[in-house]
């Protein structure tokens, strides 16, 4: 190891030679200090890292972090978390040693999140506080389980915001008849939005479907793959989850619909894509539809929920709702709309009530 200055540029440069965790030797040169003690500090940290050692500091062990789960997950899992830490959890604990780390210093970084206001005073949704605190929460499971960490101090600390939202948004078939309406003139924005309510799948699966997806004789549509943008780069990636590979039934307005469309686009290929866009063309289409209509804005993803609403409505079971959805487990169903189901409960009383009164 050696920290050395440049006379010519005025820096300092540090190298060393190190042994990994692994066993393998690693060379390693970097230029550009302003002062001899930061080309030191650099030293200890890359020491830490290279050993994987606990007091390497928190930044650092996200780097080790981000590498095994680039290793594991789709690229579009890993972009997303890569984004949630880097905008939302390394500023907060990036310098901080990973075993120094106490459950105050998370409560500290919660109050900080629950406490944030946007321009026009709007505070982050309960769903995403938790989505974030279960970020920071895998972290530390990480650490825990691979580097020996003694404990995960998030599990002290407590959750923070909620899994599902107090109140689920969601169109009616009126709410969304008068919305469609007002993209008629807008062939691809019309047949995705037609798509996406009468079949309750994702925007990634929606931008990912191909004409030879459709089975026009058999009314069905197979779901079998997502997109994403990545950076510059189109990504078509497996679904979400195993049980998101399925095939779904569609009526007979929908089978017509993208009969037409498919009609219009000149030169398209069984193979390429139905929607050549990106998710911010939705959203642009959404608010445009939002506003012609005049109906009450929701997300593009809500009309996944309008779909299962209106299942809920036709009286179809928790099982078959799951498995048009693509849901690993009916739990998860019955979890996310289990409050649209008294109103059913209610009916099949008041069904049992006219058997007996017959009788």
């Amino acid at each position: 190891m050696s920290v050395t200055k440049d006379s010519k540029t005025d820096k300092w440069m540090a190298q060393l030679r190190v042994k990994d965790w692994t066993g393998k030797v690693i060379h390693k040169k970097k230029r550009g200090f302003a002062t001899k003690r930061e080309a030191l500090q650099w030293e200890r940290d890359f020491i830490a890292q290279a050993n994987a050692s606990l007091g390497m500091t928190f930044r650092d062990f996200i780097e080790l972090y981000k590498r095994d789960m680039e290793k594991r997950l789709k690229p579009s899992t890993v972009a997303g978390k890569k984004w949630l830490i880097d905008l939302k959890i390394t500023p907060f604990f990036g310098k901080i040693p990973l075993n120094e780390i106490k459950p105050t210093d998370i409560r500290r970084w919660q109050n900080g999140l629950s406490s944030h206001r946007d321009g026009n005073g709007k505070p982050y949704s309960q769903t995403y506080l938790r989505c974030i605190n279960n970020q920071l929460t895998a972290i530390f499971n990480y650490a825990v389980k691979y580097y020996g960490l003694k404990e995960n101090p998030c599990h002290k600390a407590g959750s923070m915001g909620k899994k599902n939202a107090d109140e689920m948004l969601f169109w009616t078939k009126d709410e969304f008849s008068q919305f469609i309406a007002a993209l008629k003139e807008r062939p691809a924005s019309y047949a995705a939005f037609m798509t996406l309510y009468y079949t309750g799948m994702r925007e990634g699966e929606l931008l990912a479907l191909t004409p030879a997806d459709i089975d026009f004789e058999k009314s069905t549509i197979i779901i079998n793959k997502s997109y994403q943008r990545l950076g510059k780069e189109d990504v078509i990636s497996t679904p979400k989850t195993e049980k998101s590979r399925r095939t779904v039934t569609i009526p007979s307005v929908l089978s017509d619909c993208l009969r037409e469309y498919i009609c219009k686009c000149y030169g398209l290929q069984p193979t390429d894509r139905l929607f050549p866009y990106t998710k911010s063309f939705l959203y642009r289409e959404m608010e445009y539809g939002c506003k012609a209509s005049g109906v009450k804005r929701i997300r593009v993803h809500d009309i996944r929920h309008s779909h299962a609403s209106l299942l809920v409505e036709m009286g179809c079971s928790p099982l078959l709702i799951a498995e048009r959805l693509g849901h690993e487990r009916v739990q998860t169903t019955m979890e996310t709309y289990s409050h649209l189901y008294p109103n059913k409960q209610a009916e099949v009383a008041r069904q049992l009530d006219g058997i007996f009164a017959a009788g």
